[in-house]
């Protein structure tokens, strides 16, 4: 039996209004995104006029990326903090995994700064980015090692 994965997804275009609508599971390799409408329409995206795709819990909102579009302080979860810079100067922060089998050649997906918001996930195709900075490693495996305690040779050990 075949699984249905519709999402509820807002895309957010460059120079023309956002379409609300369901997607399933986008294929990164494509050229077109097709966005099944509320109206039971089909859309076809071309992925050069999008700028991202916002998986949202409801569509009653709108564009809420552009409200919270960076983090209030140091995140907390375990990845790789960057600031994605558009080619229209718009800009966002999120985070990405930082494991490289997990980079897409076509679009970067991230959880942005407040996941519990409207925004669960965000997914940015490559041609709509200018730019992308690393802000900071968060969770590195790489830990400091703590220094050895000196001991005074003339002490005397216990538990040895």
């Amino acid at each position: 039996m075949a699984v249905s994965a519709h999402k509820k997804v807002l895309v957010s275009r460059f120079d023309r209004e956002p379409v609300q609508g369901f997607v399933q599971s986008p294929e990164t390799q494509q050229d077109v995104l097709e966005v099944l409408r509320a109206d039971g329409s089909l859309l076809k995206v071309p992925v050069s006029e999008t700028k991202a795709i916002c998986f949202v819990r409801d569509f009653e909102d709108g564009e809420t990326w552009k409200k919270h579009r960076q983090f209030s302080a140091r995140p907390k979860m375990g990845g790789l903090w960057v600031r994605l810079k558009f080619r229209d100067g718009d800009w966002l922060e999120g985070i990405v995994p930082n494991n490289l089998l997990h980079l897409e050649a076509a679009g970067f997906g991230l959880v942005p700064p407040d996941p519990t918001f409207q925004n669960q996930r965000i997914w940015v195709p490559r041609p709509a980015l200018e730019g992308v900075e690393v802000l900071g490693v968060i969770g590195s495996p790489l830990r400091r090692r703590k220094p050895e305690e000196k001991v005074d040779e003339g002490q005397l050990r216990m538990f040895e």
